[in-house]
């Protein structure tokens, strides 16, 4: 039987391109699997060393896979890419991700345990559905001004909005349903929002890591939770590392032995924003509410941002 040193997984809902190399990285598998072949197929196979890319369903594969006593690796997509040669299809996918999987330095991403999918799961609901409130706000403030009513934007703003469109005698009636029906949908989804929050704060208090991560200035227990399901500690020996890897940090142009980092002013630069944007986005919120704040004259985080200037009077 031919001994594997590595596997690799190109998935899909139905089927499954196989590639594997022997010893001396030559190939020695190319096969499709339908899915109720693939856990099978590698029952019969000793431990070995299985790549994937991290996509949709990846968490899952790579848990049924590790339960068999095979060690797996998730790349990240982007670092899979750079690998594919000429035209990207299953067959050259799978040999990309076997091929990536192989080289010294590259980085993994931790497979998630099943309560850590779940969290995850309600913490992107939550997004979903505030998404999903601010198009409905955004259609209702839209259609109002056709009608010649404004309002300033944000939701807090829909129920006055939402009344005087109702007042108004020169709106038709079938369109002043269509509004009523808009605003049914609004509440149905700010109620979906407050039993998730109720999920996500009942979480956090039974998660230890998400706890003592709100004591930090500008953290909530959304983005505690976030980190504390998105994140493994282990994975980086510092802060620093932790921030590069969320891509915080400035974009890099050095050249010619002179370090560049990227300035917004002179070269377009800001922070490279190829890391996780969701957790990027939450931190960024988070420490943006914390300047405002330091800003402000006696506000308990005064003097927490060095350098911040306070706002001026109007």
């Amino acid at each position: 039987m031919v001994q594997y040193e590595r596997i690799a997984i190109d998935t899909s809902k139905a089927v499954f391109t196989v590639h594997a190399v022997d010893q001396q990285e030559r190939p020695v598998l190319r096969t499709n699997l339908r899915r109720a072949q693939l856990i099978p197929f590698f029952k019969r196979l000793p431990a070995t060393a299985i790549a994937i890319e991290a996509c949709s369903s990846a968490h899952h594969w790579a848990h049924e896979l590790t339960a068999l006593g095979h060690q797996v690796r998730l790349i990240p997509p982007q670092y899979v890419k750079p690998y594919v040669k000429r035209g990207k299809n299953d067959r050259n996918g799978a040999v990309a991700i076997c091929e990536a999987a192989g080289r010294p330095g590259m980085h993994f991403v931790p497979v998630k345990s099943v309560s850590q999918r779940a969290q995850g799961m309600v913490l992107k609901v939550r997004e979903t559905s505030i998404g999903q409130r601010v198009a409905l706000v955004n259609t209702v403030r839209g259609h109002a001004a056709e009608f010649g009513i404004i309002a300033g934007t944000g939701s807090g703003n829909i129920v006055p909005l939402l009344s005087a469109i109702e007042q108004e005698a020169s709106i038709p009636l079938e369109a002043k349903e269509m509004f009523v029906l808009l605003g049914q949908q609004i509440d149905e989804i700010d109620a979906r929002i407050k039993d998730v929050d109720a999920k996500l704060n009942a979480a956090h208090k039974a998660n230890e890591i998400s706890q003592p991560l709100v004591t930090i200035p500008g953290v909530g227990p959304i983005i505690a939770l976030t980190l504390a399901v998105e994140i493994d500690p282990a994975m980086f020996q510092s802060g620093r590392h932790l921030a590069a890897w969320a891509d915080l940090t400035p974009k890099e142009r050095s050249t010619g032995g002179k370090q560049r980092m990227g300035d917004r002013a002179r070269e377009g630069g800001g922070i490279s924003r190829a890391g996780n944007k969701r957790l990027r986005v939450l931190l960024v919120s988070g420490a943006t509410s914390v300047i405002n704040a330091a800003v402000r004259p006696g506000s308990r985080h005064d003097g927490l941002v060095e350098g911040a200037a306070a706002p001026q009077a109007a």
